[in-house]
């Protein structure tokens, strides 16, 4: 199957993630948990232009489609911009399950770009397991961070999708002179 990533996916307000699999005909669920107060690992930091160490909330997403398992990922999100917010827990609270970009909205953060770099990969057994194929089969990897207008990182996240089972197409848009 294709997933489509594009910049039209986080203007239909919602989960993008369930938008796309309804889209293809299919029930789009997942189970995440959140940890919050998790020390930011130095890759992670970089990401983010945050310190090593800074606190932050991490969330690990396992995403289904009819009950099958389609994606990983890993969130980060510092929490020096949501804490003691009512989204400082990406699946609980007001706006649980609506996404980074409308729940940072909700906390007068604008997202205003994403940047996503796509790796290949194999996978660990523990990815292997979680998604129903064999270690070491390939893997995209893509490695999402989202910015606000100021151009701070707000969010970071690990997207791991099985080759084996889908193809990822990027959609851009063409801005017309005079428009």
């Amino acid at each position: 199957m294709r997933m489509v990533r594009s910049r039209h996916r986080e203007r239909r307000g919602g989960s993008p993630f369930r938008a796309d699999m309804k889209e293809r005909g299919k029930s789009g669920t997942w189970e995440a948990h959140s940890t919050a107060r998790t020390p930011a690992p130095q890759r992670i930091a970089e990401r983010l232009a945050i310190e090593p160490g800074d606190l932050c909330v991490v969330t690990r997403y396992e995403f289904m489609a009819d009950r099958q398992p389609v994606q990983l990922s890993e969130s980060w999100e510092p929490m020096a911009i949501t804490e003691g917010t009512p989204v400082v827990l990406p699946e609980m609270g007001p706006l649980a399950g609506m996404g980074v970009v409308e729940r940072m909205r909700s906390i007068g953060v604008v997202i205003e770009t994403a940047v996503e770099l796509p790796r290949p990969g194999r996978a660990t057994q523990e990815q292997a397991n979680l998604l129903g194929m064999h270690p070491g089969d390939l893997l995209l990897v893509i490695e999402r961070t989202y910015y606000d207008t100021d151009g701070r990182p707000v969010e970071t996240a690990d997207i791991v999708v099985p080759d084996v089972r889908w193809e990822v197409a990027y959609e851009f848009g063409i801005d017309h002179p005079g428009e």
